[in-house]
C-alpha cells in the first residue's frame, strides 16, 4: 500500500506536498512500485496519511509534470510505463530485479493500515501509560546493569536470553500466573510479534491450518499469513473463542488465543472454553499459542491461571511481553516452550536474529528481583483502571444507544460496538483527523464483520477521554447527516 511507503513529518520545514512527492518518487525509482501500478485516489491517500486532499493533489501534479505518474480525469493515477528521469538520474535497480517474493509481499503488508489507526495519535490502542513509567529509577537500574555485565553475554553468547532474566521470569510466572517454567525453557525475544513469526515458521509448514480468534489480533494473522498457513476463524463470544464452531474444519497445527484479555473485545475465556481449546489441540497433535495479553492489568473478578499450567507437557507455548507493563520501546518479550523444543527453537531464534538487547534484559532482571516491578505494576494498574472507567463513562454519556460500550475489566483499551450498520472505517478516519489514533473494529474480523472502534485509554490525560468521546459522537452525527 502506497501509504506505507510515505512518512509524514509535520515538524519538518519541507511542505507536505513535497514530502509526498519525494516519497513516491523515491519508491518508484527504487522499484518498490512497478511501472503501470495503480496509485490510490487523492482522497483515499489523504485519508490514509491524515493530510489534506489538496496536498496529495499537488504532489501528484508534480509527479505528472515530470512524467513519472500519469493522471487522467475519471481514472486512478498510475506509475508511468516508462518514467522520465532527470539527467543522470535513473533507478539504481530495475523494479523487476527487486520484486518481492510471494512471502515477501505477505510480510510487507501492514495489517494495521486497514484499521485507519493513526500511529502516535492520542488514545491509540495497545499503548501503555508513558507518564507512569519510572524513568529515573529505570535509568539508575540501566547504569547498574551496564557496570555489572561481563564476559560472553556482551558478545554472542546467551542468545536465548540473559540467564538472570530467565531465572527471574521462571519464578515470577510460576508465582503470578501458574506457569510451569524453568529458565532453560524460556526464550527472550524482541517482541511478541517476533515470537509469533518465529513459531509460525518453525512449527508449521505452508498450507497447514492455524485457528485464530475471530475477531482477533492482526499481528498473529500477519505472522500466519506470512508463513503461508491456512487461517481458520474461531468465533468469539462472551466466554471467549469457541473451538466447537470450527470442529468440522481442518485440524489445526497452531491455535492462537488471548484468554486473559481477548483482543480486541476484552473478554476473559472461561475455564470450560480453555479446556475445549486444550482438547482440540490434543486431538490432532496441535500446539496452543497462549498470548497472555494484558494479564497484568485486571480490574475486577478473580484472576485465572494461565492455560499453560492447565495443559499437559508440550500442549501450550506461553507468550508474554513487557510492552504494556513497561514500554514497547524496551523491545523485550519472552516465550515458555516445551522442553524438547527449547534447543531447536533457540537455534532458530539465533539464525533469524530475533535477539533482545542484553543491557535491557539485565536491568529487567534487577527490576523484578528487587520487587520494584511488582510495585510499578500496582501503580500502573490503578492508573489504567481509573482512565478506563473515565473513558467508558464519557463514551456512554455522549453516544447513548448509538454504541455498546463495555465495562473495562482490564487492559489498556476497550472495544465499543456501533448499533446498526455504521461505516467504522469512515468514523475512525474522521476521529483521527482530529489527532487521535483509534482503530476501526471491522478489519479485526475474519469471517465476522463487527462495526465499532478500539480505543486506548492507558495514556489518556487532561480531558483526552472526554475529547475523544466528543470526536466519536461528532463523527457519528456527521455520518448520519450524510446518509439522510
Amino acid at each position: 500500500m502506497l501509504a506505507g511507503l510515505i512518512t509524514i513529518d509535520r515538524s519538518s520545514s519541507v511542505p507536505l506536498p513535497e514530502q509526498v512527492y519525494r516519497a513516491v518518487r523515491e519508491a518508484i525509482g527504487a522499484g518498490r512500485l512497478d511501472a503501470g501500478a495503480r496509485l490510490p485516489s487523492s482522497r483515499a491517500l489523504a485519508v490514509a496519511l491524515g493530510i489534506s486532499r489538496n496536498s496529495v493533489n499537488a504532489a501528484y501534479e508534480l509527479l505528472a509534470a515530470e512524467g513519472i505518474v500519469t493522471v487522467r480525469s475519471g481514472s486512478a493515477p498510475k506509475v508511468a510505463s516508462v518514467a522520465v528521469w532527470g539527467e543522470g538520474e535513473t533507478p539504481a535497480i530495475s523494479a523487476r530485479a527487486v520484486a518481492l517474493s510471494a512471502r515477501g509481499r505477505a510480510m510487507s503488508t501492514d495489517p494495521w493500515s486497514a484499521t485507519e489507526r493513526r500511529r502516535g495519535g492520542r488514545m491509540e490502542p495497545g499503548t501503555p501509560s508513558p507518564d507512569r513509567f519510572p524513568a529515573d529509577e529505570w535509568a539508575r537500574t540501566l547504569r547498574r546493569a551496564a557496570r555489572r555485565l561481563r564476559g560472553d553475554v556482551l558478545s554472542y553468547g546467551e542468545t536465548r536470553g540473559l540467564p538472570e532474566l530467565r531465572r527471574e521470569l521462571a519464578a515470577y510466572l510460576a508465582a503470578e500466573r501458574g506457569v510451569r517454567a524453568t529458565p532453560e525453557r524460556i526464550l527472550v525475544t524482541p517482541s511478541t510479534q517476533a515470537s509469533l513469526n518465529l513459531l509460525a515458521s518453525a512449527l508449521a509448514d505452508p498450507g497447514e491450518a492455524a485457528w485464530l480468534e475471530d475477531p482477533g489480533y492482526l499481528g498473529a494473522r500477519a505472522a500466519f499469513t506470512a508463513a503461508g498457513l491456512d487461517i481458520v476463524p474461531m468465533p468469539v463470544d462472551e466466554e471467549g473463542a469457541d473451538p466447537r464452531l470450527v470442529s468440522g474444519r481442518r485440524p489445526p497445527r497452531l491455535i492462537y488465543v488471548t484468554p486473559s484479555h481477548q483482543y480486541p473485545y476484552g473478554t476473559r475465556m472461561s475455564l470450560a472454553r480453555r479446556a475445549m481449546v486444550l482438547d482440540a489441540a490434543r486431538a490432532c497433535g496441535g500446539v496452543v499459542l497462549e498470548d497472555d495479553y494484558d494479564s497484568e492489568f485486571l480490574f475486577s473478578g478473580r484472576p485465572l491461571a494461565a492455560m499453560q499450567g492447565l495443559g499437559a507437557e508440550g500442549e501450550v507455548i506461553y507468550l508474554g511481553t513487557f510492552s504494556k507493563s513497561m514500554l514497547p520501546g524496551l523491545r523485550v518479550a519472552y516465550m515458555v516452550v516445551p522442553e524438547h523444543l527449547a534447543g531447536p527453537l533457540a537455534v532458530a531464534q539465533r539464525v533469524s536474529g530475533m535477539l533482545a538487547n542484553v543491557m535491557t534484559q539485565a536491568a529487567l532482571a534487577d527490576f523484578i528481583a528487587s520487587g520494584r516491578y511488582r510495585a510499578h505494576l500496582r501503580r500502573v494498574q490503578e492508573t489504567c483502571e481509573a482512565r478506563g472507567r473515565e473513558l467508558a463513562a464519557a463514551l456512554r454519556q455522549r453516544l447513548g444507544t448509538a454504541a455498546d460500550v463495555p465495562d473495562p475489566v482490564g487492559g489498556v483499551q476497550l472495544a465499543l460496538r456501533f448499533a446498526g450498520a455504521v461505516d467504522d472505517l469512515a468514523i475512525a478516519a474522521r476521529v483521527n483527523a482530529l489527532g487521535f489514533g483509534v482503530a476501526a473494529l471491522s478489519p479485526y474480523g475474519i469471517a465476522c464483520n463487527p462495526s465499532g472502534l478500539v480505543v486506548g485509554f492507558a495514556g489518556a490525560q487532561g480531558g483526552e477521554a472526554q475529547a475523544c468521546a466528543e470526536a466519536v459522537a461528532g463523527a457519528l452525527a456527521g455520518a448520519e447527516k450524510r446518509r439522510a
